[in-house]
C-alpha cells in the first residue's frame, strides 16, 4: 500500500476561495522602497494585486492592511503589472473577518 499525495490530507493555499476586492493599500519592497498596490483578491493566505513597479518571484514585500496591519509577503509570480503573493503567516479568520469588513467599507 504506496502513500502517495492523494492519499494524505494537505492544504493547497492556491485553491483557497479568494474575495474580489478593490483596495488601494501601501506597501514596501525588501530595500524600503514605498510600493503602490491595488489588491484584487484576498485570502487569509495571499493576495493578488496591480503594481506600479517591477518585482520578481521570490522578491520579499511589506503590505499595510486595515484591520491587521503590516504582513510579511512573498511573491510568488509577477506578469504584466500583476502580481500574487503569499503572506508570511496566515492570517486568523476572525482577523481575516475584520479585514474584509474594512476592505468593503473603503470601497
Amino acid at each position: 500500500m504506496g502513500f502517495g499525495r492523494e492519499n494524505l490530507a494537505f492544504s493547497d493555499p492556491r485553491r483557497v476561495e479568494r474575495e474580489d476586492v478593490h483596495y488601494r493599500a501601501r506597501a514596501q519592497a525588501a530595500d524600503g522602497k514605498p510600493l503602490a498596490l491595488l489588491i484584487v483578491n484576498i485570502s487569509p493566505h495571499g493576495l493578488m494585486a496591480r503594481c506600479d513597479q517591477e518585482l520578481q518571484a521570490g522578491d520579499r514585500i511589506r503590505v499595510t492592511l486595515p484591520a491587521v496591519g503590516t504582513i510579511a509577503a512573498e511573491v510568488r509570480w509577477s506578469l504584466g503589472g500583476r502580481l500574487g503573493c503569499e503572506f508570511e503567516k496566515l492570517v486568523e479568520l476572525a482577523a481575516y473577518y475584520d479585514l474584509l469588513a474594512a476592505l468593503v467599507r473603503n470601497k
